[in-house]
């Protein structure tokens, strides 16, 4: 098929005043990625705020799976206007259900006092890594149909993962991740639409990291997974026409849940955004259990 761009799947339909449509993506998962949720939900509260306003931060439920063959409607509620803060709340509809819902938080641009104790890795440059799509068309063979079917959708971002070899054999080790990313084609200058696509990229390899102190796959048959909660905070503008590394790592599971923990720095070693997740993760009695 054709080139994807990153910036048509946040083109969103105006159905009416608050209301609207956005085509879905089905990038071969069991439903529909939640990243794409995530950032047409972002987009859709965004275009009903001024101008001058910027998102900082979210906080979402993930209530039913999504089905990636239809569109999803985004109903925005207008919660407050402020001076300085504008709140939204989205909620992401399909087939008549409540599917997901979020909170956005928006504010004017101010000058205040500023401190960082967050520090960027250090770890292999984007220039060492192999591109994750580049990996995947070396297994294609390994990967699931759907899989298969759909990896120019996963195209749009240049994804990077450190020690990629390990998706395919797993072993028990800490459950921390490291990701570089990049949208392939340079996006236009509108902090709107890279923070949409930031949310949208925050939901890549973020659940399953909480896995790897188990030695699973996300394609282990007997696995089931589902993201429960996605919250976020921008610190700093960002750009993802440049290389940004996504650090994740899993403090806790238990009760058939797992949450992971992120940070997201430029290449400067600026932390422009964090990021935390709940999701549920259940191991199904096997065959010979």
């Amino acid at each position: 098929m054709s080139e994807v761009k990153m910036s048509s799947l946040f083109e969103l339909e105006s159905v009416e005043k608050g209301l609207f449509r956005g085509q879905s993506w089905d990038l071969g998962f069991r439903a529909l990625f939640g990243g794409q949720v995530l950032g047409q939900a972002l987009a859709a509260a965004y275009a009903t705020v001024d101008d001058d306003r910027v998102v900082h931060s979210f906080h979402t439920y993930f209530l039913l799976p999504g089905d990636a063959q239809k569109p999803v409607v985004y109903d925005v509620e207008v919660v407050r206007d402020g001076r300085s803060f504008s709140a939204r709340r989205v909620k992401a509809v399909q087939n008549g259900k409540n599917i997901f819902y979020m909170t956005a938080s928006f504010q004017l641009k101010e000058e205040a006092i500023h401190h960082q104790f967050a520090q960027m890795p250090d770890i292999p440059g984007p220039d060492e890594l192999e591109s994750d799509i580049s990996f995947y068309e070396k297994n294609f063979e390994k990967l699931s149909t759907g899989m298969q079917e759909a990896l120019s959708y996963h195209r749009p971002i240049d994804i990077r993962t450190v020690d990629a070899t390990r998706t395919f054999r797993p072993k028990k080790q800490e459950p921390t991740r490291n990701v570089w990313l990049k949208v392939r084609e340079p996006m236009d200058d509108d902090i709107k639409l890279h923070q949409s696509t930031l949310a949208y990229a925050s939901d890549y390899h973020f659940l399953s990291t909480a896995l790897q102190h188990y030695g699973l796959a996300v394609s282990d048959s007997n696995l089931r997974m589902a993201t429960i909660d996605h919250a976020m905070w921008f610190h700093r503008p960002v750009n993802l026409n440049d290389w940004l590394l996504y650090t994740m790592d899993s403090p806790f599971t238990g009760n058939n849940r797992g949450i992971v923990k992120g940070q997201i720095f430029n290449q400067q070693g600026e932390l422009v955004a964090s990021t935390m997740q709940e999701g549920m993760i259940r191991l199904l009695p096997t065959d010979n259990a």
